[in-house]
């Protein structure tokens, strides 16, 4: 269903984002975190699983990393080899720049076989030498349009500064793209000023807008805040306050999650923008992994509840029979 509600930009998609293990586990143990994922998932009402491409970005700032970095399996390979009983479409993130238009070519096919489908990134950093542009990468696509969709990155924080997103997502648009999964979201305000002016340039060129799909992610800890700060996350202060003087900011940030879903659920159907939800678990702590499950959960029946997404349980009932 999910490439269906992408390609007629139906509002209330949900996905659910995952980084693959390191590179150094076991394949025993990465069978054992696959097992974990899949029991996770199964009895979630989610359209597509996303699994990141996580890339080294040090060379992007020169504040130090709060956590070290380390090398994680390819996505594409933990995804076929491992989630395959996870009976839903899977999303594959690939930094198009780091590989030649051979590779990419390739590994498209492969994707196509699979029945995934792809989101180009940029490269780790500016100075990163580029094998294949992201215009080059998604002509390459292009033979796959018919059955396949392809998504971009979208980030409010970049357009807080540069005020040009809604620019570069239509010219992504031109080169076939027609859903947007966005950075973490916890300014509202910068992720509403992407949505309005997307929302008037559509309305004064007369362009149907792509699906804008917003990140949520919890902040379990400290930590946890302090990374999304050197991965460039925009948390405004007094929100960072009200997490840290809180008794559990786990339980805080879900909350604020959840408002903040709501707040452009309502932004964004004033607005006519196609959107969706993708819940991250990107942590290792289980009492962050289950928060992300509940979250998904919640946000999933709020937009039921608003009218914009049927469940697929709903879906079956309705699809005529032979």
């Amino acid at each position: 269903m999910f490439l269906n509600k992408i390609k007629s930009r139906e509002s209330g998609v949900v996905l659910y984002g995952i980084t693959p293990p390191k590179a150094d586990t076991t394949v025993e143990r990465v069978a054992e975190i696959a097992q974990k994922t899949i029991e996770r998932l199964a009895t979630l009402d989610i359209d597509a699983l996303v699994v990141y491409d996580v890339q080294d970005e040090s060379a992007r700032t020169k504040e130090e990393r709060p956590f070290p970095f380390l090398n994680s399996l390819d996505p594409l390979h933990f995804a076929s080899e491992y989630l395959g009983s996870l009976d839903v479409p899977k999303i594959i993130y690939r930094p198009a720049g780091k590989f030649s238009a051979e590779e990419l070519s390739e590994w498209l096919e492969e994707l196509k076989e699979q029945h995934f489908y792809p989101v180009f990134v940029g490269v780790p950093a500016p100075d990163f030498p580029v094998k294949t542009s992201l215009p080059e990468a998604y002509k390459i696509w292009r033979k796959n349009e018919e059955t396949s969709v392809i998504g971009a990155v979208t980030i409010p924080e970049r357009h807080k500064i540069l005020q040009d997103e809604d620019t570069r997502i239509l010219d992504k648009m031109e080169c076939g793209v027609s859903y947007f999964i966005s950075q973490c979201v916890f300014n509202l305000e910068y992720a509403r000023q992407v949505i309005e002016d997307l929302a008037l340039r559509c309305d004064r060129e007369q362009i149907t807008p792509p699906t804008i799909i917003f990140t949520i992610t919890a902040c379990g800890s400290e930590k946890t805040l302090q990374f999304m700060d050197w991965l460039g996350i925009n948390v405004p202060e007094e929100l960072k306050e009200d997490l840290r003087s809180s008794e559990d900011i786990l339980e805080r940030s879900v909350n604020i999650c959840l408002d903040i879903a709501s707040e452009l659920t309502a932004f964004c159907m004033e607005r006519s923008i196609p959107f969706g939800f993708n819940i991250e678990s990107v942590a290792i702590r289980k009492a962050e992994i289950e928060a992300s499950i509940y979250m998904a959960g919640q946000i999933s029946q709020m937009l039921k509840d608003k009218g914009v997404r049927k469940s697929e349980r709903a879906q079956s009932v309705l699809r005529p029979t032979a």
